[in-house]
Parts: structure tokens; sequence; C-alpha cells
């Protein structure tokens, strides 16, 4: 991946909807070149996919939380399974510390909140302990990532 690659995948991580034709304007390539370098961006993996961002006030799952599960390993593989399929859940990490993963959920409210945990997260098997933090204000939140300049 050369530094063009790299401002291409900059311009649509910030504007997704960016024709091939202002890509090509933007970097200096002409439409055809800049075409095949996105088509062969999809292609390799480096774009992984094409998505609108939607407001979740817009669809009444404006809370956000964060919560901290404690998993036995008997299990663990199934009750990441399970979680992983629901659509409340945004991102499940597993991390290193006191806790076995960190889960992004988004829910209508305090009471949704109680009732996945206690109908979808709780009943597994594998579910030791469970800690919640509720977000009062997002200050920033984005998937887009820091790309590095291409090494020479």
């Amino acid at each position: 991946m050369d530094s063009i690659d790299r401002k291409i995948c900059e311009i649509l991580q910030v504007q997704g909807r960016a024709s091939n034709a202002e890509i090509a304007q933007s970097v200096g390539l002409s439409l055809s070149a800049a075409s095949e370098r996105v088509r062969r961006l999809s292609a390799s993996g480096a774009i992984t996919g094409w998505q609108a961002r939607l407001s979740p006030q817009a669809f009444g799952v404006g809370l956000c939380a964060f919560v901290l599960l404690d998993l036995s390993y008997e299990g663990e593989a199934q009750a990441v399974t399970a979680l992983s399929a629901h659509p409340e859940v945004q991102e499940l990490h597993h991390i290193s510390g006191p806790h076995s993963y960190l889960m992004k959920l988004r829910v209508a409210d305090t009471r949704a909140l109680q009732a996945f945990l206690s109908e979808v997260v709780k009943p597994l098997p594998a579910v030791l302990r469970t800690e919640s933090i509720i977000t009062l204000d997002t200050a920033k939140e984005t998937a887009a990532i820091a790309i590095p300049a291409a090494r020479s």
C-alpha cells in the first residue's frame, strides 16, 4: 500500500460517498486509475465495507453502555458467539486486566439495558459477573483509524 492508497483510504474514511472522480482529483490520478485502486483496496481487505453512520437517537437506541464481563473459560467461546449475534452489541473486545471482555451496547433506555442483561447476558453459563457503565455524553465516537504514513 503506497501513499496514494493511504490518501484514498483517508478520503473514504471521512467521506464514504466520495465519487471516484472526486478521489481521482484529490490524489492526482485519472478516473480509471483511482477506480482501480479503490477496487483493489476493497478486494485486498484494506476497505472492509461500506455503510452509512446512523444516529442512535433517530432510531430510539440513545443509551450507550459499556459492560465489563467476567467469563469462565468453559463456555467462553459460546458466550462470545451468542453475544456477538445480537444487534444491540456494537463491539465486543477480549481485554487484559481483571475482566474478560468489554462490550459496547446501544439500547433504548436503562430498562432496556436491564432487560438485555437479565434476559440475554446473565443466563449464559460462562458469565460470572457484569459491571455496567452508562455514558452520559459522548465527546467523540468514530470508527476511523489513524493511517500511518507509508514507509519508504
